[in-house]
């Protein structure tokens, strides 16, 4: 299993990503949460097989219609072994 710790920013906040992420998310099968960050970004920790991290860090590069990424952070983080994933309060 592969964790990573994203930060999206551009136009990423009330555009829905967090909330359409959760559902590209839960179609993947990827674990992890999403939140907004008071500086304007999205932050977000994503943990899943080599495929299906490929598959959400391509989606979220391109973010939900009515969304304007201009550029994603990504490192790679301690797997958990988590479950589920969830939208997280503004941090």
């Amino acid at each position: 299993m592969r964790r990573v710790h994203v930060i999206v920013s551009g136009e990423v906040q009330g555009v829905g990503y967090r909330y359409t992420m959760r559902m590209e998310a839960d179609e993947a099968g990827v674990a992890g949460w999403v939140r907004n960050r008071r500086d304007g970004t999205v932050e977000a920790e994503v943990e899943g097989t080599d495929e299906q991290i490929d598959l959400i860090l391509a989606w979220m590069a391109e973010g939900p219609p009515g969304s304007r990424v201009t550029g994603a952070q990504v490192r790679d983080a301690a797997a958990t072994g988590a479950r589920g994933f969830e939208v997280r309060a503004t941090a």
